[in-house]
C-alpha cells in the first residue's frame, strides 16, 4: 500500500458531529469518511473538466485507493 500524507485539520464541532454521524451510518470512521468526500470531489472535478475540454477522464493507478 503507499505511505499516507497525514495532516492536522480543524473544523467546528458542528461539523465534526454531522460528519461523524454520517460515517457511522456508512461504516466508516470520520477520517475514511473525509477521504472518501474528498476523493469524490476530486472525481467529479476531473469529470466535469474532461467534459469541458473533451479529454480522458481516466484516473491513474495512483488515484485508487482501498
Amino acid at each position: 500500500m503507499a505511505e499516507r500524507k497525514s495532516f492536522l485539520l480543524r473544523m467546528d464541532p458542528k461539523l465534526w458531529a454531522e460528519l461523524e454521524a454520517w460515517a457511522q451510518s456508512e461504516l466508516r470512521s470520520v477520517n475514511g469518511q473525509i477521504e472518501y468526500l474528498l476523493r469524490e470531489a476530486v472525481r467529479r472535478r476531473r469529470q466535469a473538466r474532461a467534459g469541458e475540454s473533451g479529454g480522458d477522464s481516466a484516473p491513474s493507478s495512483s488515484d485508487e485507493h482501498a
